[in-house]
């Protein structure tokens, strides 16, 4: 049999091959042709020479990816790889360079233009894969909280940290099961959406990979071959979502300099480190030498800070990734070959990073809920803020409990989970979505796919009732301000985009964090963290108090004066503009290009797609913002799908742009639309119904 390629209606690529081998390259090759300015972007990043194409947008960035030792770990977890995996990603990567050759990224001509030199892209590693799975997740773990709650304790002391416990804003998915027992057909249905940065492209590629050995539809990483976090094999489904734990320990180190390096301090006094000194090309700008420091605990990820007579500070990072040299790509090619919910369940045995809830679901009837990856076994004393090297034992992965079976429903939505065994974290996101996909499960009782639309739709703001229990009495208030507190009382906490009371909640919701940030016991969490740039969106101070103002107004300790706080941020309501939610909260897709610097805006592909938007940040239609500092959705859902094991044409997905990268193709939002609607595509799994695509002809090959 020929490679083949197919296309649906929306440009997503279905392949036929020989064997998983050839179907490897053909992957890569057209992922290479749909979507090469992203993975080539991608494996910029891990190499840590995005400034090389980008400019000065670019160096935060490199600088955080050398230190962070990014590309070496990829080629570390390369090496390590068995036979078997690496033969196969040596196909991938061989198929992504053959595509790379064919196109050229409309993007680079504008780079060019505005730069006035040519950037020329150097060949792929064999190991660029996994640097791009390691790139994707460096930063979606527990390092940024960590570094928020140390902040936290280093400003306000050790007791303030719990004043932030249980609000983690930037966190989110959902997935739920249903057994068969309660669907029409009497098989497992799996269905949910994935909540990261609304990049464009899309962080995910919809794809169907096709040989004798099996047929696998799903969602992948571009640039990484397989189906990593979301497939059906026909026979086996599987989805995931944030398990929000702790992956990794961050450690304080204390260093200092000597004739050659650096040394650290740890328990057996002053030791040597690993120092590496690059140079970072900037286009249009400077090169800038860079230091990459590695203590025995792990490569040290911020800037330098001074510390006690001749001493400097900064922080390492112990992941499981770097210290065992794996990067879990030895679940994906198990993955493909999965046939009952416990293959999955297996081949997610050999994850990594980051910790995932898995839900697996087979054509026998089985569902299974696990957690998959490794986490450090720590207490959950010794997850809450960076730890003291001097007196801190390294320690190995900790076992992960056997999966449990489901009988009912099972939700997953990064909420702390009720089972003990399976908390490896110290904080989580509010448990609102879970509450809600729990009490709509239960209120709708859907039995096909195509009644679940209203769960994935749904707009209930889960913290809007703690908020609006704050309001005083009407008698404190003067005209303007209540008529704002009776507009909020009489709203339904739905986020709608054409509802002025969700607007006029928001405006509110941010006049008050803004306030409270700025009140002299708070203010100080503003000052510079002087972990390094790449961090600055974690240490929002105005969006970490609105999502903790209902403790942090009641805090005894803090004494803020609430209500005076509350009454002005109403009078601060009632002066903004009466208008729907959607006027404000309108989609601000992130593309590259609008990080460069001097570039025309409007020539940034994607500039135009801005519609309207229901929803917010703990809605479980997740379209967030980032409260008191914007409106705009950069932040949500990034993919739905549901994965039917009664008959897989069943299934559907979406994602909230297209299949293509190409600003150029009709396929690059086309899917824009369905998302806003929240309305995902039946998958189309009959291949005479696909059109035929010649890239493989072997004549044009």
């Amino acid at each position: 049999m020929p490679t083949e390629l197919f296309r649906d209606d929306h440009g997503v690529p279905h392949l036929r091959a020989d064997d998983h081998l050839a179907l490897a390259y053909a992957q890569g090759r057209v992922t290479a042709r749909d979507r090469g300015w992203q993975i080539e972007t991608d494996r910029l990043r891990t190499e840590g020479r995005l400034a090389l194409l980008i400019g000065s947008a670019g160096v935060a960035w490199d600088v955080f990816a050398r230190r962070a030792r990014l590309a070496d770990t990829a080629r570390r977890a390369y090496q390590a790889l068995g036979s078997e995996v690496r033969i196969w990603v040596d196909a991938y990567t061989a198929g992504v360079r053959h595509g790379l050759r064919e196109t050229t990224p409309a993007e680079y001509g504008l780079l060019e233009r505005h730069f006035g030199d040519r950037f020329e892209p150097d060949e792929w590693p064999d190991w660029a894969p996994l640097g791009i799975l390691h790139t994707c997740h460096v930063l979606f773990g527990s390092m940024p909280a960590l570094f928020w709650r140390t902040h936290v304790a280093a400003t306000l002391g050790d007791a303030a940290v719990a004043l932030f416990a249980s609000d983690e804003p930037l966190s989110g998915s959902n997935a739920w099961a249903l057994h068969g027992s309660r669907t029409a057909g009497g098989a497992p249905v799996l269905a949910g959406d994935p909540h990261r940065v609304i990049e464009l492209p899309g962080v995910y590629q919809q794809l169907r990979l096709a040989c004798p050995e099996f047929d696998v539809i799903g969602l992948a990483f571009p640039g990484v071959p397989g189906i990593a976090h979301f497939g059906h094999t026909g026979q086996a489904a599987w989805g995931i979502t944030n398990a929000t734990a702790h992956g990794a320990d961050l450690f304080a180190e204390r260093l200092r300099r000597t004739g050659s390096g650096y040394e650290a301090l740890g328990p057996q006094g002053w030791q040597p480190t690993d120092l590496e000194r690059s140079t970072v090309q900037v286009r249009g700008g400077e090169p800038m030498i860079i230091e990459a420091i590695e203590t025995r605990r792990g490569p040290v990820v911020t800037e330098l800070s001074q510390g006690s007579d001749a001493e400097l500070t900064g922080f390492s990072l112990r992941s499981p990734a770097r210290a065992e040299a794996d990067l879990g790509f030895g679940a994906l090619l198990p993955l493909l070959r999965a046939r009952t919910a416990a293959d999955v369940v297996a081949a997610f045995g050999r994850w990594v990073d980051p910790v995932n809830r898995l839900l697996a679901a087979d054509t026998t009837g089985a569902v299974l809920s696990a957690t998959v990856g490794r986490v450090p076994a720590r207490a959950s004393a010794e997850r809450r803020l960076a730890l003291d090297p001097t007196n801190t034992d390294l320690v190995a992965a900790a076992p992960m409990p056997a999966a449990i079976a489901v009988t009912d429903i099972a939700v997953d939505a990064n909420e702390r989970p009720a089972r003990a065994e399976i908390d490896f974290g110290w904080d989580y996101p509010p448990p609102h979505r879970a509450d809600r996909i729990t009490a709509l499960l239960a209120e709708l009782r859907p039995t096909t796919i195509a009644e679940l639309e209203p769960i994935w739709a749904d707009v209930a703001l889960g913290s809007a009732a703690p908020l609006l229990a704050l309001l005083p009495a009407a008698d404190r208030l003067g005209p303007a301000a209540r008529a704002v507190r009776d507009e909020l009382l009489g709203w339904e906490g739905r986020m709608t985009a054409d509802d002025p009371a969700a607007a006029r909640f928001v405006a509110w919701r941010a006049a008050l964090a803004g306030r409270v940030a700025a009140e002299p016991v708070l203010a100080p969490l503003g000052r510079p963290h002087g972990l390094g740039a790449i961090f600055d969106p974690w240490f929002s101070v105005t969006a970490r108090v609105a999502a903790a103002l209902p403790r942090l107004l009641a805090d005894e300790t803090l004494g803020l004066p609430a209500e005076s706080l509350i009454i002005a941020a109403l009078e601060d309501a009632a002066a903004t503009p009466a208008e729907p939610w959607g006027a404000r909260h309108r989609l601000r897709p992130l593309h590259l290009l609008g990080e460069v610097d001097g570039l025309d805006p409007g020539a940034v592909p994607g500039a135009d797609l801005t519609p309207e938007l229901s929803g917010d940040n703990d809605t479980v239609r997740c379209t967030g913002t980032t409260p008191g500092v914007t409106d705009r959705c950069s932040r949500g859902s990034v993919a739905r799908w549901a994965w039917d094991l009664g008959d897989r044409a069943n299934s559907r997905w979406s994602v909230p742009f297209g299949a293509s990268g190409d600003p150029a193709s009709p396929h690059f939002a086309d899917q824009l639309a369905g998302w806003v609607d929240v309305a995902p595509t039946k998958i189309e799994t009959d291949w005479s119904r696909l059109r035929p695509d010649d890239l493989f002809d072997r004549s044009r090959s």
